[in-house]
């Protein structure tokens, strides 16, 4: 008799977590069906290239809010502008990759500088990243700076590119800007195998 006084009881609590594990589904289905129209980018894209409508393409995403990502009926205003970063297809193009400025500025000049590996800081080079030029003077010279212990010399720069590491060699190619007034020493310094890159101080120190 007890037992079947439960059952009414028992009954109920089924119909009452039934009803709730709906509502979970409902709110998962609903999750899932609200997607964003999104842009995308469908080809590769160097740092610094301009923008066309070719290389960006469109997807419908359920995108969690804190993504940022360029919504799909704003794709105008990113074209013509400039990739601040490089783009490979497949991924989503968010606001901080793109600029409206040239990446190397009136006064300035572009200094390829190769890396070998043991030369390349752990801290990966990305574009805007503030960098020192230093000449250190090859082994058996007499350079002033080195027999008078006086501080070397230093170029300030910022990082443009940095390539891939390059197969068998190792060697990273980075895409310095430099002042003008500066870039013909750096390249000399380059082209003697004199300079080193040493990341700057957070505040560019």
């Amino acid at each position: 008799m007890s037992a079947r006084r439960r059952r009414p009881g028992v009954i109920a609590l089924s119909l009452a977590l039934i009803a709730a594990g709906g509502a979970g589904v409902a709110v998962l289905l609903l999750q899932v069906g609200n997607r964003t129209d999104v842009v995308t980018v469908v080809r590769d894209v160097q740092v610094g290239q301009v923008l066309t409508e070719d290389d960006l393409g469109k997807a419908s995403l359920a995108l969690d809010p804190a993504v940022k990502a360029v919504r799909a009926d704003n794709v105008k205003s990113v074209v013509g502008m400039r990739a601040a970063v490089e783009l490979k297809p497949g991924s989503l193009l968010s606001p901080s990759q793109v600029t409206k400025d040239n990446l190397v500025k009136a006064g300035e000049q572009l200094v390829p500088i190769g890396l070998e590996p043991k030369q390349i800081p752990a801290t990966a080079l990305v574009p805007g990243q503030k960098v020192q030029l230093v000449h250190v003077p090859a082994q058996g010279t007499t350079d002033t700076d080195k027999t008078s212990g006086a501080t070397p010399q230093t170029i300030n720069g910022r990082v443009v590119k940095a390539s891939g590491a390059a197969p068998g060699t190792g060697i990273v190619v980075v895409d310095v800007a430099t002042a003008a007034t500066d870039g013909p020493t750096a390249a000399a310094w380059e082209a003697a195998g004199t300079l080193r890159l040493v990341l700057a101080a957070p505040d560019g120190t």
